[in-house]
Parts: C-alpha cells; structure tokens; sequence
C-alpha cells in the first residue's frame, strides 16, 4: 500500500483515539505533528486490524498513537504518533453533529 494512504490511516485513526474517548462530548482535533514508522510492507488485499490508543492530554493539545496489524499475523506493519490540537468552538457547531453525519461508536 502506498506511504500516504498508510500515514492517513494512521493519522485518522490516533485522532479519533481522543475524538471519541467520550461519546457525549466528542473532541474535534487537527493534526499538528505525525511521525510514522513503516516496519514493512503494508499489503492490499488482506485484512488489517488498525488500533489506536490515546496519549497524554495538556490542556488543549493531545497525543495518540496507532498501528495496522496483519490481521492473520498480528504482525505490526507500520506505526505512528501523533500530537494533535482542539478546533476551537468558535470554529466548530457540536450542535449540528447529527447534520455532519457524525457519530461516535463506543467499544
């Protein structure tokens, strides 16, 4: 698979570590810094497993990793951390999540 779509992966899945740690107040974040490491060869055509964990939280900035497995294996294939920021509420309605589409799924 493609570096970019691997580090996307990685990223979308990190930030939503933070943004659905609480189903009733989701944390709506953008990515301030993203380092990934490819451990090896991230095939198409198997199935992932993709595990994101949120990290430390400092006011209004977050860290969280995440990483894609084999999902035959359990193999790690590639990993990364990200340190991501809150969008302001002046920038973002959370009365209008239903609009948006949004929905958090908790475990």
């Amino acid at each position: 698979m493609h570096g970019g779509i691997v580090a996307a992966l990685i990223d979308e899945i990190s930030g939503r570590a933070h943004m659905g740690s609480d189903p009733l107040n989701p944390r709506f974040m953008f990515t301030g810094k993203l380092e990934v490491k490819y451990r090896k060869n991230v095939p198409i055509g198997r199935m992932l497993k993709i595990v994101g964990k949120a990290g430390r939280t400092k006011g209004k900035i977050a860290e969280a990793w995440a990483g894609i497995y084999d999902a035959e294996t359990d193999e790690l294939l590639a990993e990364g951390t990200g340190m991501y920021v809150n969008v302001s509420q002046e920038q973002f309605d959370l009365s209008r999540l239903d609009e948006l589409g949004w929905k958090v799924y908790p475990d």
